[in-house]
Formats: C-alpha cells, sequence, structure tokens
C-alpha cells in the first residue's frame, strides 16, 4: 500500500524553523520529523511513499539524494507552493488504480498508532474514509465552576477532553470524487462531503499522539525523543 505524506504548506505557525526549511524537514533529534514518520510506516513494512511536495521542495529533494534507504520506493511530487490539502490530493490521483487503498497522513505528527490496526479497522468498515481520532494532549488544567466556585479542578485530564483528527487517514481511491474540483482543504470541503454520505469513520487511538504546530511542541518532541525513543 502507498504512503501518502503532505509536505507542501508553510508551515508558518513555527517561523522561528520554517523561513529556512519546510516543516517536515524540521529536526526531532538527528533526524527530521518527515524520517520519523517515514519509519512508523516503514516499521508495518509500509515502504511505497509519494512525498506531497510545495514550499521550498528543494531542501527535501536534495534531501533524498544524499540519503537514500534502499528499501523505500520514494516518489517526490510537485503539487504546488499555494495549493490546499484537497487540491494537493487530488494531484496525486494518477497513481492510484480504481478502488485502491492509500495512507495519509501530514508531515508534522507523530503516534505509536499500530497502522495493522487502523488497516484492518477500515478493511471491516468497508467506507472510502478512515480517519484516526486522538485526544488532544493536555496543555492545561480544567476548571469547572458554578458561577465564581470552582466546583471541580481537573489537572490536565486528558480523558475529558473531545476527540480531534489524529492526521492517520486511510482513503480508498474513491475519495477523488469527493474533493471539489477546486483549490480547497481537504479537512472542510472532502469531510464534509463523505460525512454527509456516510462514509467516513474514525479509528480511536488512546495511545501517543503529537503534533508539531509551533516550536513548543517541536521542543516537547525533542524532549521526548532524548528521553525515549520508543515512544512512537
Amino acid at each position: 500500500m502507498k504512503v501518502i505524506i503532505l509536505c507542501g504548506g508553510l508551515g508558518s505557525r513555527l517561523s522561528e524553523e520554517t523561513k529556512k526549511i519546510p516543516k517536515p524537514m524540521v529536526k526531532i533529534g538527528d533526524r527530521p520529523i518527515l524520517i520519523h514518520i517515514m519509519n512508523i510506516y516503514s516499521k508495518y513494512g509500509y515502504n511505497d511513499f509519494i512525498l506531497a511536495l510545495g514550499y521550498k521542495q528543494s531542501i527535501i529533494r536534495k534531501y533524498f539524494k544524499k540519503n537514500k534507504k534502499k528499501n523505500w520506493n520514494i516518489k517526490l511530487v510537485d503539487t504546488g507552493n499555494s495549493t490546499l490539502t484537497g487540491k494537493r490530493l487530488f494531484k496525486l490521483k494518477k497513481f492510484f488504480n480504481k478502488n485502491e487503498d492509500f495512507f495519509l497522513t501530514y508531515g508534522d505528527g507523530l503516534s505509536n498508532l499500530n497502522i495493522n490496526s487502523l488497516l484492518k479497522f477500515h478493511k471491516r468498515l468497508k467506507k472510502v474514509a478512515t480517519v484516526t481520532a486522538v485526544r488532544p494532549p493536555a496543555r492545561f488544567g480544567e476548571l469547572k465552576l458554578k458561577k465564581s466556585l470552582v466546583s471541580k479542578f481537573d489537572e490536565k485530564n486528558q480523558i475529558n477532553v473531545g476527540w480531534i483528527n489524529g492526521g492517520f487517514f486511510i482513503f480508498n481511491s474513491k475519495i477523488f470524487n469527493f474533493i471539489p474540483k477546486s483549490n480547497t482543504m481537504l479537512e472542510r470541503d472532502t469531510m464534509a462531503n463523505l460525512t454527509k454520505k456516510k462514509q467516513i469513520v474514525a479509528f480511536k487511538h488512546l495511545g501517543f499522539w503529537q503534533c508539531m504546530d509551533n516550536l513548543r511542541d517541536k521542543n516537547l518532541l525533542t524532549s521526548i525523543w532524548k528521553k525515549n525513543k520508543n515512544q512512537w
């Protein structure tokens, strides 16, 4: 199965790093976050990658010219600098056969998700799209108030927080029928279309998950990697 990684965005919330390099090339420990993500899939035997490039793509191209992994098949595809995620995916349609399943994720999130369990879930429910649902990392303690009185002080309890899109998807190539032709966000229009047709399901992941939205997240992932290299 092929793995698409969206690598073309500006990463503007991490501008301390992304002024010079694309977000997927920001290092966590000794390697770019992109390599960490590819290793998650490779661990389960999925080594056929399509990298959807855009912003500062020459840096990613240069990296893979110098650093080649024998068992990885990598297609580097220019999907445009100002292309939104829906259009970016649509530009890759030619790489897929009718009714072909494939993985897709962003170039900035890490998890200890069991990829085979995700795939089994997707195959069992037979929908066009499966999204991995995660609990957002708890950053602040939750206060419950009755007027001005604190009725409950819940110190960073992740369990009470709702589910969010964790970014590890499986799609069937029928997805291309749900993507508007215009330059749109995958997460808005396409997901809305799938939801209307009851063609999207969520696989709940309760283990480790962390995205790299900003410098604080980058520093957090770096410290986790230094302490425990098996966290993802």
